[in-house]
Order: structure tokens, then C-alpha cells, then sequence
């Protein structure tokens, strides 16, 4: 389960501000809900790729006993 900061708050800062989690929880709701959204929805769904894309991917570079390499937004 997510817990972190809704849309309405993330919406009012740049992306490049966002945590690695936020970004990992909103690209893959909206990936879910592809074909049903708006110009608006696919707009905002683009820019979180670019910030991913800007930021190296979200992948962790090790593991460790306590975490995997996936970014995790639980």
C-alpha cells in the first residue's frame, strides 16, 4: 500500500522534486490505466517517464539482506 504524498500535492511541484518512490507508484498506476486516459493524464504520464528516464531508471544499483533491487513504494 502507498502511503506518501496524493497527486493533488505532487501536482503542484516539479517532478525533478519528487522521491523515487512517488515516481515508482505513478508510473505504474498510470501504466495501468493506460488506454483510459485523457491528454491531460497521458501529458503528466510522460513527464514522470522523462524524470525516471533523467534520473538513470529507478532500479538500485545492490542489494542487500534488507533490500532487493526493485524500488519498492509500499
Amino acid at each position: 500500500m502507498y502511503v506518501g504524498r496524493d497527486m493533488t500535492e505532487l501536482s503542484m511541484i516539479p517532478k525533478s522534486e519528487w522521491k523515487d518512490s512517488e515516481l515508482a507508484f505513478f508510473h505504474h498506476s498510470f501504466q495501468q490505466i493506460t488506454p483510459y486516459l485523457n491528454a491531460e493524464g497521458q501529458t503528466i504520464h510522460r513527464e514522470i517517464i522523462e524524470e525516471i528516464e533523467a534520473r538513470g531508471g529507478l532500479k538500485r544499483n545492490e542489494a542487500d539482506y534488507t533490500h532487493g533491487t526493485q524500488i519498492s513504494f509500499d
